[in-house]
C-alpha cells in the first residue's frame, strides 16, 4: 500500500488517498486525541461499499466516513474492477449495454443479463478487498474487528461468507442479484443491519425480501424506508452505526 496524498478536514478527520498495485482506494482516520491524553487504543475499521466510481461516489463516501469517524471508526474504500480509470471488462460492457436496452424498452431484467454483471464482478473484487483488508489491519492505529457497509450487496454477501475477519455488515439493498447469491445468504451468519429503498427504481423489491429471508444470520435486522435509491432517512443512517457501536465496539 502506497499513500499518494493526504488532507486534514475541517472536523479533524485524516483522508489518505492510496493505491494497492493498480488499485486506487481511500482511508479515513478519526481526528487524533490531544497531546495532553492518553494513547489511544487502535479503532475499529468499516469497509465502505459502493457502486463504482470514486471520483464520483466521493463526496457521498466521504460524509459516511466522517459521520463514522465521529462514532470512533476508521474507514477505507477501494474503486471496483472496471469503473474510474480501471481497465474496462469487454464481457461487463456488454452487459451493462444489455441491461440498458431492456430498461428503456420496459422488458423484465433477465437472470442471464444479472449473472453476466454482477457475477464476474463479485469473483474479482472480494479478493481484492480482502488485499485492501491485510495492508489496511497492518496499520498502526487500525485493529479488527472490521464491519462492511454500503453495496454491492453480492459482493457484502459474499465478503461475509469468506472473510472471517468481518464481524458484522450493513448491506444496501440497491442492486440486482443473481440466483447463485441467494445460496451464499444461507451460509451467511455474521449480525445484519439491511437498509431498503421501497420505492427504488433499480431494485427488485420482493428480491430484496427473499434475499433478506435467504440470510442465515441469528440476528438480522431489515430497515425499510419510504423513498427512491438516493432518498435515504438521515435516521436510517444512524440506525446503521448504532449497529455498528454495538456489534464492533462490544
Amino acid at each position: 500500500m502506497q499513500f499518494t496524498s493526504e488532507q486534514r478536514l475541517d472536523d479533524g478527520v485524516l483522508e489518505r488517498d492510496f493505491t494497492l498495485g493498480d488499485i486506487p482506494g481511500i482511508l479515513w482516520t478519526p481526528a487524533p486525541a490531544p497531546a495532553s491524553a492518553p494513547a489511544s487504543a487502535p479503532v475499529p475499521l468499516i469497509l465502505l461499499g459502493h457502486p463504482g466510481g470514486l471520483d464520483r461516489m466521493r463526496p457521498r463516501l466521504a460524509a459516511r466516513a466522517r459521520h463514522s469517524a465521529a462514532e470512533g471508526f476508521a474507514s477505507a474504500t477501494v474503486e471496483l474492477p472496471g469503473s474510474g480509470d480501471r481497465p474496462r471488462s469487454a464481457a461487463a460492457e456488454q452487459a451493462r449495454a444489455d441491461l440498458h436496452r431492456v430498461l428503456k424498452a420496459g422488458e423484465p431484467v433477465s437472470d442471464d443479463i444479472v449473472d453476466r454483471l454482477v457475477l464476474p464482478l463479485v469473483d474479482k473484487a472480494v479478493p481484492e478487498w480482502q488485499a485492501a483488508l491485510d495492508a489496511l489491519l497492518s496499520l498502526p492505529g487500525i485493529d479488527g474487528p472490521v464491519g462492511f457497509s454500503g453495496g454491492v450487496i453480492s459482493i457484502g454477501v459474499r465478503l461475509a461468507v469468506v472473510e472471517p475477519r468481518i464481524a458484522a455488515a450493513a448491506l444496501f439493498a440497491g442492486s440486482y442479484v443473481p440466483r447463485a447469491m441467494f445460496e451464499e445468504a444461507r451460509r451467511v451468519t455474521v449480525p445484519l443491519h439491511v437498509l431498503l429503498q421501497w420505492d427504488d427504481e433499480g431494485n427488485d423489491r420482493q428480491a430484496a425480501l427473499d434475499l433478506f429471508d435467504a440470510f442465515g444470520s441469528k440476528e438480522k435486522t431489515l430497515n425499510a424506508n419510504m423513498g427512491g435509491h438516493t432518498g435515504v432517512p438521515q435516521y436510517a443512517g444512524e440506525a446503521a452505526a448504532r449497529f455498528f457501536t454495538r456489534h464492533l465496539k462490544s
